[in-house]
């Protein structure tokens, strides 16, 4: 760095001996800027976007042989050698994929490397495997090639690799995307045919969804969204009651009944159970001693049902759970708590139903002490938008 003149010096030099002071520190602090900037200033050198392609790619092998579990199948690892850079300068990489006529002018899908794009592989999940091969044209439940590559970028300059690999892809029988939510609407349901009105489903697990329900002589659809611009899903009642993508409307004949619905969008396969009845099981008695009807929306009710507790040595017995009834055989419903207090005091939850055995004292409820003697009116909820409960009122 040039070595800089003291202020004083320069202030007392001929140069400033007819100005004011003041004038003098100004230009003598311009004069310093000046000197800094030239002293400190430094070569700027043009980023070097030199890139040898990726010559290798190692994992998968050509033409490996995947069958798609996406549920349950480990993740796939992709790797390749490092492109070559004469600075050895920050490479990003990205795995493309493309149908196996592509060329990779516009990739179907991409993946950016594992530590945010700098190393030489890449993990790609099955769900994302089965996504590609949907792109690819490859139809559930069959299989089909799809070509992958590596794009490895400096800056701006972006190459593909020199090979090319093959994959062999098997589809598994679902969807590639799941909906995240579900809605059933048609002249068959509830809801009628606006898909405004559309009834939703509950969602118990990634791509699963049911609803308690009646179904009558008409249609039905199931969409994604409650609007028209939903994507739309139907039976097909002739290929095992499978799920698939459309707006062929699935037919129902004859009378008015009540169903579990069940779709599985991971497998494509949907269940349709009729619910024939909802009996109240009381326990000192073990049998139903009162059916509930379905109302709608949902819901199973008694308007009243006389309730007498059962006299034992040391006491009246007040314990009762649910049993559905099917076609199939019975469901037994009750408490998650194998033995329970009475519910006066107790949370929301002490009413929520989940399936129990038909043990006869076991995931019972207790009725209020008040109910003994006296009829009570029963509803049963099975609706999506909470926990499946119920509730007793004393009449």
């Amino acid at each position: 760095m040039t070595t800089l003149l003291k202020t004083q010096d320069i202030i007392n030099s001929n140069c400033f001996k007819n100005l004011s002071m003041k004038n003098i520190r100004q230009g003598v602090l311009a004069t310093l800027t000046l000197l800094l900037i030239a002293s400190c200033k430094k070569d700027i050198k043009p980023l070097d976007l030199t890139l040898t392609a990726v010559s290798n790619l190692s994992a998968p092998a050509d033409n490996s042989d995947i069958k798609l579990q996406p549920a349950t199948g480990g993740n796939i690892v992709f790797q390749w050698s490092a492109a070559q850079t004469p600075d050895s300068g920050v490479v990003l990489y990205e795995v493309a994929f493309d149908k196996a006529d592509g060329n990779f002018s516009e990739p179907l899908y991409k993946i950016l490397a594992d530590g945010s794009g700098i190393q030489t592989q890449a993990t790609v999940s099955q769900k994302d495997l089965n996504k590609i091969a949907a792109l690819a044209g490859i139809d559930a439940s069959s299989s089909g090639k799809v070509k992958w590559a590596v794009l490895a970028s400096k800056a701006t300059n972006s190459v593909i690799s020199s090979q090319t690999r093959t994959l062999q892809i098997e589809r598994p029988a679902g969807f590639a995307t799941v909906p995240d939510s579900l809605f059933l609407y048609g002249t068959a349901t509830e809801a009628g045919n606006d898909p405004t009105n559309a009834i939703p489903l509950k969602k118990t697990a990634d791509g699963v969804f049911e609803i308690y329900t009646s179904l009558s002589a008409g249609s039905y659809l199931l969409t994604d969204q409650r609007n028209a611009s939903g994507t739309t899903y139907y039976i097909d009642k002739n290929n095992n009651n499978m799920i698939k993508l459309g707006n062929t409307a699935t037919e129902v004949t004859g009378n008015t009944k009540a169903y579990r619905l069940s779709y599985d969008f991971n497998v494509a396969t949907s269940d349709a159970t009729e619910i024939q009845s909802i009996g109240l099981y009381q326990s000192a008695n073990n049998a139903e001693i009162g059916q509930l009807s379905y109302i709608g929306n949902s819901t199973w009710q008694i308007d009243s049902l006389p309730i007498q507790f059962v006299q034992f040595s040391w006491g009246r017995d007040d314990r009762y759970k649910f049993i559905i009834h099917t076609p199939a055989g019975l469901e037994y419903v009750g408490s998650q708590n194998a033995d329970n207090v009475p519910p006066a005091g107790q949370p929301a939850s002490y009413f929520y139903l989940f399936p129990v055995t038909n043990d006869q004292w076991s995931n019972t409820y207790k009725f209020d002490p008040s109910a003994d003697n006296n009829s009570v009116k029963v509803d049963v909820y099975y609706k999506a938008d909470g926990p499946y409960t119920h509730e007793v009122t004393v009449l």
